[in-house]
């Protein structure tokens, strides 16, 4: 049994560590292309954890549009987007990848922010952009939590009258 972690358990972290080991790997066999063959191991846990980002940023994209937004149509199409997103989320996610998200959770709150503000502001929701907060008020349980969801915000009359 090799040192490191397990295939099985924790993909991206297994990844990370066998394109180590072969980089350290005394090589005889010159027709070996060791360093290129390394980087693309590498590569493949980092689409992993590009994966595992994205979904998150959708995630929060979605409960912000849920929470701020006074539209009430699209609101099941936002809910099965983040039922999706989850799906997805756990299919990849993995113990090493869990605890590298969860220490960049404002940053990937932030492009989610970004990118529900764009989605109100097309569909003349400024208002609702605006009061969107600097910081991320979902947790980390929350993102995860299968069927939780954001409830509206109530507006603020004083913004509105603005």
């Amino acid at each position: 049994m090799p040192d490191g972690p397990r295939y099985e358990d924790d993909f991206y972290a297994w990844t990370q560590h066998q394109a180590e080991v072969l980089r350290t790997m005394p090589v005889s066999d010159n027709r070996f292309d060791r360093e290129h063959v390394a980087e693309e191991i590498e590569d493949l846990g980092k689409s992993e954890r590009d994966a595992v980002r994205s979904q998150i940023r959708r995630i929060i994209e979605h409960f912000l549009k849920l929470a701020y937004s006074p539209a009430g149509q699209p609101r099941f199409d936002w809910m099965e987007t983040i039922v999706a997103a989850r799906q997805e989320l756990f299919d990849k996610l993995t113990p090493t990848l869990r605890r590298e998200v969860e220490g960049t959770l404002e940053k990937l709150y932030g492009d989610a922010r970004r990118r529900a503000a764009l989605g109100l502001q097309r569909y003349g929701e400024a208002e609702a952009a605006k009061r969107l907060p600097g910081t991320c008020p979902y947790s980390w349980g929350e993102i995860c939590q299968e069927d939780w969801y954001p409830g509206s915000i109530e507006r603020d009359p004083e913004t509105e009258a603005r």
